[in-house]
C-alpha cells in the first residue's frame, strides 16, 4: 500500500526562531492529533534544518527536508548545499524540480536527473515535482509536458532506485494564485501519471507510488482532493506556514 504524506514547503519564509516555533507546534499538534498512518514531511529554509532535525528525532510521523540539494558531492559551489550535508542534519526528503526552481532558476531535466542521482545515493527522498504552466495547459499540451518531465528526469533510473521517489503533480497556474485545479482536473493527471509510470516500470511500481498534488491545497478543499482515487496527499506552501492548517490538512487522512 503505498504511503499517503502531506508534505510541507515553506519556501524562502520565517526566520530562524520563527521556524523552530512553528515546526514545535507542528509536532505537539501531530502527536495529539494525527492518528493515521500518513506522514508529515516539512522542508524547511536551510537555517532550520539542524533544529528541526534535533526536534524532530524522536517523532515517529514526522520528517524533515530541504527544498533543493546540489548534483556535486561537495567543491567549489558558494552558497550552495549537498546531499551529504542535508542528510548529515537528519533530513530524510528533499524537494527536486519545483516549479520555482524550473522557471526562476533555469533547471532542466537533464539537471534534475543527476540532483535525483546524488539524493538517492545519500539516502534521500526526492520529492519530484512536474506540472504545466497556464499556457501549456490552455494549449492542450500538458500530458505531453507532464510525460516528458518524468522521462527526461526519471526514467533513467532502475525500477529498483526509482521505488525510493515520491511525486508531485504542481499544475503551475495554480501555485500562490488563488487558483486550484478541480478534484477531477487533478485526478484526471494523476490517473495519466499513474498509468505513465506502469507503461515504464510496471503495474506493481506504479500502484505503489506515492503522487501528491500540490496546487494552493488547504483545509478546505483537501478532503475532495484526496478523496481521489489517483491523490496520496499534498505538496503544501502556503498552508505549511501555519500549523492549525497544516495539522487540519493532515488530519483527512485519520479516516
Amino acid at each position: 500500500m503505498r504511503k499517503k504524506i502531506v508534505a510541507g514547503n515553506w519556501k524562502m519564509n520565517l526566520d530562524y526562531q520563527s521556524g523552530l516555533s512553528l515546526f514545535s507546534e507542528i509536532i505537539n499538534m501531530a502527536k495529539d492529533e494525527v492518528i493515521g498512518n500518513q506522514e508529515l514531511v516539512v522542508c524547511s529554509p536551510f537555517i532550520h534544518l539542524s533544529s528541526l532535525g534535533q526536534l524532530s528525532k524522536n517523532v515517529a510521523n514526522v520528517n524533515i527536508g530541504a527544498q533543493n540539494i546540489h548534483q556535486a558531492e561537495s567543491g567549489a559551489y558558494t552558497g550552495e548545499i549537498s546531499a551529504s550535508q542535508v542528510k548529515s542534519v537528519g533530513a530524510s526528503h528533499v524537494i527536486l524540480g519545483h516549479s520555482e526552481r524550473r522557471a526562476y532558476f533555469g533547471e532542466t531535466d537533464a539537471l534534475l536527473a543527476s540532483k535525483v542521482d546524488i539524493a538517492l545515493k545519500h539516502g534521500l527522498t526526492p520529492i519530484f515535482c512536474i506540472g504545466e504552466t497556464r499556457e501549456e495547459r490552455e494549449s492542450g499540451a500538458f500530458f505531453d509536458v507532464i510525460k516528458t518531465q518524468l522521462t527526461d528526469g526519471l526514467f533513467h533510473l532502475s525500477k529498483e532506485a526509482f521505488a525510493s521517489v515520491v511525486l508531485a503533480y504542481e499544475p503551475v497556474w495554480a501555485i500562490g494564485t488563488g487558483l486550484t485545479a478541480s478534484p477531477e482536473q487533478a485526478q484526471e493527471v494523476h490517473k495519466f501519471i499513474r498509468q505513465v509510470l506502469a507503461d515504464q516500470y510496471g503495474q506493481e511500481i506504479a500502484d505503489n507510488t506515492s503522487i501528491l498534488y500540490g496546487g494552493s491545497c488547504n483545509p478546505g478543499n483537501a478532503k475532495d482532493l484526496f478523496a481521489q482515487a489517483d491523490i496520496d496527499g499534498g505538496l503544501i506552501g502556503g498552508a505549511s506556514l501555519k500549523s492549525r492548517d497544516f495539522i487540519d490538512i493532515a488530519k483527512v487522512f485519520n479516516g
